[in-house]
């Protein structure tokens, strides 16, 4: 009896630091899913958390180069969904870099499990639109071309001086994703003065050829 209990005492002290939510020395939780045993981990140094260590369902993987701010509303965000169609959960997380008047920096990751997390590449958007979107600006109007579907902005109402619009629409500052209806999106704005928007680019992304690529890319325009 004396030997059975001694085993399960050790049996428990080497599964228990294993489950999400344990602790790792000199690290903060930053976020987790209780539902999904997911924990991330991170250092703060200074306005950035660095030093990642991602807690899945009890393996610990580190991700040194990954960085955040440490806003608690900017907290990493975790989704452990199916978002390829293959009947298996991928975990995608979302990390801000920064965010200010007119910017916001997020990346995303996605990783399949296989016997252990397995990164899976996402096209850049900002790539994507270079591909497939044609702009015009002028000071009267915005044009976004996308295949044969042209839309085009009256901008007049936004009352932007001449010396303060650009010489085209620039898309990157503001680069936010989401996943929704077991999608990966990324919404970009475009932008034509330092604080002029005329719509978003919206890319809905699928797994293809290995890697996640641009199912669909619509231009919304914003009600000016």
């Amino acid at each position: 009896m004396k030997r059975y209990i001694i085993f399960i005492m050790a049996f428990l002290l080497v599964i228990v630091p294993n489950k999400a939510g344990a602790t790792i020395p000199g690290n903060t939780v930053i976020a987790k899913s209780d539902k999904d045993n997911i924990t991330v981990y991170a250092k703060k140094m200074g306005s950035l958390y660095r030093d990642f260590k991602i807690d899945f369902k009890g393996k610990v993987y580190s991700r040194p180069y990954w960085i955040n701010d440490t806003n608690p509303s900017y907290a990493p965000k975790i989704f452990y969904e199916d978002i390829n169609k293959d009947e298996k959960k991928e975990l995608i997380i979302i990390l801000t870099k920064g965010y200010g008047t007119g910017v916001l920096e997020e990346e995303v990751y996605v990783y399949k499990n296989t016997n252990g997390l397995i990164d899976v590449l996402v096209e850049n958007p900002i790539a994507i639109i270079y591909k497939n979107v044609k702009t015009k600006l002028s000071t009267q109007k915005a044009e976004v071309s996308l295949g044969d579907k042209v839309s085009i902005v009256d901008i007049t109402p936004l009352k932007i001086r001449p010396s303060n619009l650009f010489e085209d629409i620039g898309f990157g500052s503001i680069i936010d994703y989401e996943v929704k209806d077991n999608q990966l999106i990324a919404k970009i704005p475009g932008q034509i003065s330092p604080a002029g928007y005329i719509g978003e680019i919206v890319i809905v992304y699928e797994f293809l050829d290995k890697m996640y690529q641009a199912k669909s890319i619509e231009f919304q325009p914003a009600d000016l």
